[in-house]
């Protein structure tokens, strides 16, 4: 990487990064709050009526699962709105018009995504503490799990706003796609309770093969087998970087 490109690459995340912070009573404050009613809701209220799920208590189990939906949602989110926020104030033109790459572009965007999701993941597990006792089992597969996790939806919230044309757009899959994959995905719930139709039917979801390998990096537990979990991960984060970057190449939805 040339010094042109690496200053290009830290100006776009650094100011990704700022734009979160700025108002981080907005990006920052309402996950942790909001995880904190499902650790007071699920976990202490209706966990304490569960019991046990399967070795491990009601709070152990749904923990990473919480971290993880929160590190879906806030890095889709970053990405989407602010790409389209700069399709929508043409400034992104200048990034096109620059002597920049479009390899660089992404990824500026993508970690700014990831830098928001891994500060909200570091939150959230923060707040789990008040409520239970973090075990650790593999540290290596939370890291790797967490980290192409964030790209995966960065990248995903990335194509959201190219192709978006208003700022209903960007909110149609978190709402109608996003949302039900995650809450389907495990993170209340082990597939082992379902039905043997319905666990075939859950395994479709790739947020399960997300949630459970990072489960498995705290509880050495899951649902599925954890180097599948991340052979799929690292399979839909080269489709869709290359997706991205092909879309960004072609211009489409950024060039009129």
């Amino acid at each position: 990487m040339t010094n042109l490109s690496a200053i290009a690459l830290l100006t776009i995340w650094r100011k990704e990064c700022q734009r979160f912070l700025r108002i981080w009573i907005q990006t920052l404050i309402p996950p942790a709050i909001t995880m904190s009613l499902y650790f007071v809701i699920f976990g202490n209220l209706i966990g304490s009526k569960i019991g046990q799920m399967g070795e491990f208590s009601y709070m152990e189990f749904i923990v990473p699962g919480l971290i993880m939906m929160s590190v879906i949602t806030n890095s889709y989110a970053n990405v989407s709105s602010s790409f389209y926020s700069a399709k929508f104030q043409r400034n992104v033109e200048e990034l096109l018009v620059a002597p920049v790459s479009n390899w660089i572009i992404i990824a500026g965007f993508v970690g700014g995504g990831v830098a928001r999701a891994l500060l909200i993941g570091f939150i959230v597990t923060c707040v789990s503490l008040l409520f239970v006792d973090i075990k650790i089992h593999s540290l290596p597969m939370i890291v790797i799990t967490l980290l192409l996790t964030a790209v995966l939806f960065s990248t995903a919230g990335l194509i959201n706003a190219i192709y978006a044309n208003s700022f209903d757009d960007i909110s149609i899959i978190p709402t109608f796609v996003l949302t039900p994959l995650t809450y389907l995905g495990g993170v209340f719930y082990s597939l082992s309770l379902l039905p043997e139709f319905w666990q075939n039917v859950s395994k479709l979801n790739p947020v399960v093969y997300m949630v459970n390998g990072f489960r498995y990096g705290f509880l050495g537990s899951s649902d599925v087998n954890h180097f599948m979990s991340l052979g799929l991960l690292v399979g839909f984060n080269i489709l869709l970087l290359g997706f991205a970057y092909s879309l960004i190449k072609r211009g489409v939805g950024i060039r009129s």
